[in-house]
Protein backbone atom coordinates (compact mmCIF):
# COMPACT_ATOMS: atom_id res chain seq x y z
CA UNK A 1 0.00 0.00 0.00
CA UNK A 2 1.02 3.55 -0.68
CA UNK A 3 0.34 6.71 1.25
CA UNK A 4 0.69 10.21 -0.18
CA UNK A 5 1.15 13.32 1.93
CA UNK A 6 0.94 16.87 0.58
CA UNK A 7 1.96 20.09 2.28
CA UNK A 8 2.46 23.72 1.32
CA UNK A 9 5.61 25.46 2.52
CA UNK A 10 6.85 29.05 2.52
CA UNK A 11 10.57 29.83 2.28
CA UNK A 12 11.76 33.41 2.95
CA UNK A 13 13.88 35.11 0.31
CA UNK A 14 17.06 37.04 1.01
CA UNK A 15 15.37 40.03 -0.63
CA UNK A 16 12.28 40.58 -2.81
CA UNK A 17 12.48 38.93 -6.22
CA UNK A 18 11.15 41.21 -8.95
CA UNK A 19 10.26 40.41 -12.55
CA UNK A 20 8.24 42.40 -15.08
CA UNK A 21 4.86 41.23 -13.83
CA UNK A 22 5.21 40.42 -10.11
CA UNK A 23 7.22 40.73 -6.92
CA UNK A 24 7.85 37.75 -4.64
CA UNK A 25 8.60 38.04 -0.95
CA UNK A 26 8.79 34.28 -0.35
CA UNK A 27 9.31 31.05 -2.18
CA UNK A 28 5.92 29.31 -2.24
CA UNK A 29 6.18 25.55 -2.75
CA UNK A 30 4.23 22.34 -2.36
CA UNK A 31 5.93 19.10 -1.31
CA UNK A 32 4.59 15.64 -2.15
CA UNK A 33 5.81 12.57 -0.30
CA UNK A 34 4.82 9.07 -1.42
CA UNK A 35 5.52 6.27 1.06
CA UNK A 36 5.61 2.62 0.01
CA UNK A 37 7.07 -0.23 2.01
CA UNK A 38 8.79 2.11 4.43
CA UNK A 39 10.46 4.05 1.58
CA UNK A 40 9.55 7.67 0.86
CA UNK A 41 9.86 9.45 -2.51
CA UNK A 42 9.75 13.25 -2.54
CA UNK A 43 8.95 15.94 -5.07
CA UNK A 44 8.50 19.71 -4.96
CA UNK A 45 6.70 22.20 -7.18
CA UNK A 46 5.87 25.89 -7.08
CA UNK A 47 2.55 26.83 -5.49
CA UNK A 48 1.57 28.74 -8.61
CA UNK A 49 -1.82 29.76 -7.24
CA UNK A 50 0.03 32.08 -4.83
CA UNK A 51 0.88 34.28 -7.85
CA UNK A 52 -2.06 33.62 -10.20
CA UNK A 53 -5.35 34.86 -8.71
CA UNK A 54 -8.28 32.63 -9.61
CA UNK A 55 -6.16 29.55 -10.29
CA UNK A 56 -7.20 26.29 -8.68
CA UNK A 57 -4.96 25.72 -5.64
CA UNK A 58 -2.07 23.40 -6.48
CA UNK A 59 -2.77 21.31 -3.39
CA UNK A 60 -6.30 20.70 -4.68
CA UNK A 61 -4.97 19.71 -8.10
CA UNK A 62 -2.62 17.21 -6.50
CA UNK A 63 -5.42 15.77 -4.38
CA UNK A 64 -7.40 14.85 -7.50
CA UNK A 65 -4.77 12.21 -8.27
CA UNK A 66 -4.60 10.76 -4.75
CA UNK A 67 -6.72 7.64 -5.48
CA UNK A 68 -4.61 6.62 -8.47
CA UNK A 69 -1.29 7.46 -6.80
CA UNK A 70 -2.14 5.49 -3.67
CA UNK A 71 -3.41 2.63 -5.83
CA UNK A 72 0.06 2.32 -7.34
CA UNK A 73 0.02 4.30 -10.59
CA UNK A 74 3.40 4.72 -12.32
CA UNK A 75 4.88 7.92 -13.67
CA UNK A 76 4.10 7.03 -17.29
CA UNK A 77 0.43 6.46 -16.46
CA UNK A 78 0.43 9.72 -14.50
CA UNK A 79 0.93 11.64 -17.74
CA UNK A 80 -2.49 10.50 -18.92
CA UNK A 81 -4.50 11.51 -15.87
CA UNK A 82 -3.09 14.99 -15.16
CA UNK A 83 -2.21 17.91 -17.43
CA UNK A 84 1.23 19.49 -17.60
CA UNK A 85 1.94 21.86 -14.75
CA UNK A 86 3.28 22.17 -11.21
CA UNK A 87 0.85 19.72 -9.57
CA UNK A 88 1.89 16.84 -11.83
CA UNK A 89 5.53 17.84 -11.41
CA UNK A 90 5.52 17.28 -7.66
CA UNK A 91 3.93 13.84 -8.01
CA UNK A 92 6.06 12.82 -10.99
CA UNK A 93 9.33 13.70 -9.25
CA UNK A 94 8.21 11.93 -6.09
CA UNK A 95 7.55 8.80 -8.17
CA UNK A 96 11.02 9.02 -9.73
CA UNK A 97 12.57 9.30 -6.29
CA UNK A 98 10.45 6.45 -4.96
CA UNK A 99 11.35 4.16 -7.87
CA UNK A 100 15.05 4.93 -7.49
CA UNK A 101 14.95 4.06 -3.81
CA UNK A 102 12.80 0.94 -4.17
CA UNK A 103 14.87 -0.52 -6.99
CA UNK A 104 18.30 0.71 -5.93
CA UNK A 105 18.70 2.25 -9.40
CA UNK A 106 19.80 5.91 -9.40
CA UNK A 107 17.44 8.30 -11.13
CA UNK A 108 20.01 9.18 -13.78
CA UNK A 109 20.12 5.51 -14.81
CA UNK A 110 16.31 5.39 -14.91
CA UNK A 111 16.51 8.44 -17.17
CA UNK A 112 18.84 6.68 -19.59
CA UNK A 113 22.06 8.47 -18.67
CA UNK A 114 25.03 6.13 -18.58
CA UNK A 115 27.13 8.35 -16.33
CA UNK A 116 26.15 10.12 -13.10
CA UNK A 117 25.26 13.79 -13.55
CA UNK A 118 28.26 16.09 -13.78
CA UNK A 119 28.42 19.37 -11.83
CA UNK A 120 26.74 22.25 -13.64
CA UNK A 121 27.37 25.99 -13.60
CA UNK A 122 24.18 27.94 -13.00
CA UNK A 123 23.39 31.51 -13.86
CA UNK A 124 22.76 33.85 -10.93
CA UNK A 125 19.61 35.90 -11.36
CA UNK A 126 19.46 39.62 -10.66
CA UNK A 127 15.99 41.02 -10.09
CA UNK A 128 14.49 43.81 -12.15
CA UNK A 129 15.19 47.17 -10.52
CA UNK A 130 16.85 50.49 -11.23
CA UNK A 131 20.15 50.45 -13.13
CA UNK A 132 21.91 51.50 -9.94
CA UNK A 133 20.43 48.70 -7.83
CA UNK A 134 21.04 46.06 -10.49
CA UNK A 135 24.63 47.28 -10.86
CA UNK A 136 25.14 47.01 -7.11
CA UNK A 137 23.76 43.47 -7.11
CA UNK A 138 26.00 42.57 -10.07
CA UNK A 139 29.02 44.05 -8.32
CA UNK A 140 28.32 41.92 -5.26
CA UNK A 141 28.18 38.85 -7.53
CA UNK A 142 30.87 39.73 -10.01
CA UNK A 143 32.74 36.56 -9.05
CA UNK A 144 29.96 34.49 -10.66
CA UNK A 145 30.64 33.45 -14.26
CA UNK A 146 27.10 33.96 -15.60
CA UNK A 147 24.52 36.58 -14.60
CA UNK A 148 20.91 36.55 -15.72
CA UNK A 149 19.11 39.89 -15.65
CA UNK A 150 15.38 40.22 -15.22
CA UNK A 151 14.14 42.92 -17.60
CA UNK A 152 10.85 43.87 -19.26
CA UNK A 153 10.39 47.61 -18.79
CA UNK A 154 11.49 50.87 -20.40
CA UNK A 155 15.18 51.60 -20.06
CA UNK A 156 16.38 48.00 -20.17
CA UNK A 157 19.55 48.73 -22.20
CA UNK A 158 20.61 51.16 -19.48
CA UNK A 159 20.14 48.42 -16.89
CA UNK A 160 22.31 46.03 -18.88
CA UNK A 161 24.98 48.70 -19.45
CA UNK A 162 25.14 49.37 -15.70
CA UNK A 163 25.54 45.67 -14.97
CA UNK A 164 28.17 45.26 -17.65
CA UNK A 165 30.21 48.06 -16.10
CA UNK A 166 29.84 46.55 -12.63
CA UNK A 167 30.70 43.00 -13.73
CA UNK A 168 32.82 43.33 -16.87
CA UNK A 169 33.93 39.70 -16.97
CA UNK A 170 30.56 38.02 -16.46
CA UNK A 171 28.63 36.34 -19.22
CA UNK A 172 25.15 37.85 -19.39
CA UNK A 173 21.73 36.57 -20.43
CA UNK A 174 18.48 38.50 -20.04
CA UNK A 175 14.84 37.59 -19.50
CA UNK A 176 12.07 40.02 -20.50
CA UNK A 177 9.35 37.80 -18.98
CA UNK A 178 6.90 38.79 -21.78
CA UNK A 179 7.36 42.50 -20.98
CA UNK A 180 8.57 43.96 -24.31
CA UNK A 181 6.76 45.37 -27.30
CA UNK A 182 7.83 44.64 -30.85
CA UNK A 183 9.32 48.14 -31.06
CA UNK A 184 11.33 47.57 -27.89
CA UNK A 185 12.67 44.25 -29.12
CA UNK A 186 13.81 45.80 -32.41
CA UNK A 187 15.38 48.76 -30.60
CA UNK A 188 16.99 46.82 -27.75
CA UNK A 189 18.55 43.83 -29.50
CA UNK A 190 21.47 45.66 -31.23
CA UNK A 191 22.23 47.54 -28.02
CA UNK A 192 22.20 44.37 -25.95
CA UNK A 193 24.36 42.59 -28.52
CA UNK A 194 26.93 45.38 -28.25
CA UNK A 195 26.98 44.81 -24.48
CA UNK A 196 27.74 41.13 -24.95
CA UNK A 197 24.36 39.64 -24.04
CA UNK A 198 24.34 35.98 -25.08
CA UNK A 199 20.66 35.01 -24.81
CA UNK A 200 17.28 36.78 -24.63
CA UNK A 201 14.34 34.96 -23.06
CA UNK A 202 10.66 35.44 -23.84
CA UNK A 203 10.26 38.99 -25.14
CA UNK A 204 6.50 38.67 -25.79
CA UNK A 205 3.47 37.02 -24.27
CA UNK A 206 2.75 33.49 -25.52
CA UNK A 207 0.85 33.52 -28.80
CA UNK A 208 1.90 37.10 -29.61
CA UNK A 209 5.22 36.31 -31.26
CA UNK A 210 4.29 36.07 -34.94
CA UNK A 211 6.88 38.72 -35.83
CA UNK A 212 9.65 36.35 -34.75
CA UNK A 213 9.04 33.99 -37.68
CA UNK A 214 12.29 34.11 -39.66
CA UNK A 215 13.26 37.22 -37.69
CA UNK A 216 16.96 38.03 -37.99
CA UNK A 217 18.28 38.54 -34.49
CA UNK A 218 21.85 39.30 -33.38
CA UNK A 219 21.21 37.36 -30.14
CA UNK A 220 19.61 33.92 -29.84
CA UNK A 221 16.06 33.97 -28.48
CA UNK A 222 14.72 31.45 -25.98
CA UNK A 223 11.09 30.48 -25.43
CA UNK A 224 10.18 30.24 -21.75
CA UNK A 225 6.52 30.95 -21.03
CA UNK A 226 5.78 29.87 -24.63
CA UNK A 227 7.33 26.43 -24.11
CA UNK A 228 5.30 24.17 -21.87
CA UNK A 229 5.76 20.65 -23.21
CA UNK A 230 6.27 18.81 -26.50
CA UNK A 231 3.00 20.11 -27.91
CA UNK A 232 4.49 23.62 -27.82
CA UNK A 233 7.38 22.89 -30.15
CA UNK A 234 5.62 23.13 -33.51
CA UNK A 235 4.61 26.75 -32.80
CA UNK A 236 8.14 27.68 -31.71
CA UNK A 237 10.01 26.41 -34.76
CA UNK A 238 11.41 29.25 -36.83
CA UNK A 239 10.92 31.76 -34.01
CA UNK A 240 13.28 30.71 -31.23
CA UNK A 241 16.72 29.16 -31.12
CA UNK A 242 16.42 27.80 -27.56
CA UNK A 243 13.70 26.41 -25.33
CA UNK A 244 13.75 26.86 -21.56
CA UNK A 245 12.64 23.61 -19.94
CA UNK A 246 11.16 23.94 -16.46
CA UNK A 247 9.76 20.94 -14.66
CA UNK A 248 6.91 23.04 -13.26
CA UNK A 249 5.81 23.71 -16.85
CA UNK A 250 6.34 20.24 -18.27
CA UNK A 251 4.65 18.55 -15.35
CA UNK A 252 7.73 16.71 -14.17
CA UNK A 253 10.95 15.03 -15.22
CA UNK A 254 9.18 12.43 -17.38
CA UNK A 255 7.86 14.99 -19.87
CA UNK A 256 10.92 17.23 -19.46
CA UNK A 257 13.18 14.45 -20.74
CA UNK A 258 10.90 13.74 -23.68
CA UNK A 259 10.70 17.47 -24.46
CA UNK A 260 14.49 17.86 -24.31
CA UNK A 261 15.12 14.98 -26.70
CA UNK A 262 12.45 16.09 -29.17
CA UNK A 263 13.59 19.71 -29.03
CA UNK A 264 17.19 18.70 -29.72
CA UNK A 265 16.05 16.56 -32.65
CA UNK A 266 14.32 19.65 -34.08
CA UNK A 267 17.45 21.77 -33.77
CA UNK A 268 16.61 23.74 -30.65
CA UNK A 269 19.24 24.48 -28.04
CA UNK A 270 18.33 23.51 -24.49
CA UNK A 271 18.12 25.69 -21.42
CA UNK A 272 16.97 24.29 -18.09
CA UNK A 273 15.28 26.72 -15.75
CA UNK A 274 13.49 26.87 -12.44
CA UNK A 275 11.05 28.78 -10.33
CA UNK A 276 12.03 29.87 -6.86
CA UNK A 277 12.23 26.78 -4.71
CA UNK A 278 14.46 24.65 -2.56
CA UNK A 279 17.07 22.11 -3.56
CA UNK A 280 14.37 19.45 -3.73
CA UNK A 281 12.91 21.22 -6.77
CA UNK A 282 16.32 21.69 -8.42
CA UNK A 283 17.62 18.12 -7.94
CA UNK A 284 15.57 16.40 -10.69
CA UNK A 285 16.37 19.25 -13.08
CA UNK A 286 20.06 18.42 -12.73
CA UNK A 287 19.34 15.49 -15.06
CA UNK A 288 18.07 17.91 -17.73
CA UNK A 289 21.12 20.10 -17.05
CA UNK A 290 23.26 17.34 -18.57
CA UNK A 291 21.59 18.10 -21.92
CA UNK A 292 21.57 21.89 -21.62
CA UNK A 293 23.77 24.72 -22.88
CA UNK A 294 22.33 27.20 -20.35
CA UNK A 295 21.57 26.20 -16.76
CA UNK A 296 19.37 28.34 -14.50
CA UNK A 297 18.98 26.42 -11.24
CA UNK A 298 19.82 29.15 -8.76
CA UNK A 299 16.54 29.10 -6.81
CA UNK A 300 18.13 28.04 -3.51
CA UNK A 301 20.74 30.82 -3.81
CA UNK A 302 17.92 33.37 -3.58
CA UNK A 303 16.49 31.90 -0.38
CA UNK A 304 17.40 33.04 3.10
CA UNK A 305 17.95 29.33 3.87
CA UNK A 306 17.63 26.09 1.93
CA UNK A 307 16.20 22.69 2.73
CA UNK A 308 18.59 20.30 4.48
CA UNK A 309 20.07 18.19 3.12
CA UNK A 310 20.30 20.31 0.00
CA UNK A 311 22.37 20.69 -3.11
CA UNK A 312 25.97 21.80 -2.68
CA UNK A 313 26.68 25.15 -4.37
CA UNK A 314 30.33 26.17 -4.69
CA UNK A 315 29.76 29.70 -5.90
CA UNK A 316 27.69 28.98 -9.02
CA UNK A 317 28.85 25.38 -9.48
CA UNK A 318 26.20 22.85 -8.46
CA UNK A 319 27.21 19.37 -7.38
CA UNK A 320 24.79 16.55 -8.32
CA UNK A 321 22.25 15.65 -5.64
CA UNK A 322 23.07 12.96 -3.12
CA UNK A 323 20.59 10.14 -2.43
CA UNK A 324 19.59 11.72 0.90
CA UNK A 325 18.05 14.61 -1.07
CA UNK A 326 16.57 12.99 -4.19
CA UNK A 327 17.07 10.25 -6.78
Amino acid sequence: MRRMTVRAEQWPLKEPFIISRLTQEHGEVVVVEIEQGGVVGCGECERADAFEPGRTPIVEEIETARPQVEAGIGRNELQGIMPSGPARNAIDCALWDLEAKLTGTPAHRLAGLESPPAPATTVFTISLDSPEKMAADARANRHRPVLKLKLGRDGDPERVAAVREAAPDARISVDANTGWSEAQLTDYLPKLAALGVELVEQPFRPGEDAMLTNFETPIPLAADESCLDRESLAELAGKYEFVNIKLDKTGGLTEALALAHQAKSMGFGIMVGCNIGTSLAMAPAMIIAQLASFVDLDGPLLLARDRMPGLSYDGSLIAPPGPALWG
